[in-house]
């Protein structure tokens, strides 16, 4: 399964850009969300930025995926596994 999920743009150079995702570092292509800035909100999706949004969106989206995994949705594949080994919510 894919997902794509909320995290903040920090960096950003032309098409190129750095996301937080819960306190990593991940560099992404922002060339599918020209209007985003470095503080805003986007989803990513297999290394894109693919929509801009707002707090709220964000939130709301990492709340559903916080209720997925409390009621255990399994994991597809090895690489789905929640990288919170601790098993903590995401915020």
């Amino acid at each position: 399964m894919c997902l794509a999920v909320p995290a903040q743009l920090v960096e950003q150079d032309g098409s190129c850009g750095v996301v937080d995702l819960h306190g990593n570092r991940v560099p992404v292509n922002t060339l599918m969300t020209p209007e985003a800035v470095v503080g805003d909100w986007v989803l990513i999706h297999a290394g894109f930025t693919i929509e801009r949004l707002d707090s709220r969106q964000a939130t709301e989206t990492w709340s559903l995926i916080n209720d997925l995994r409390r009621a255990g949705a399994p994991a597809t594949s090895k690489g789905d596994a929640a990288p919170d080994a601790a098993g903590g919510d995401y915020e």
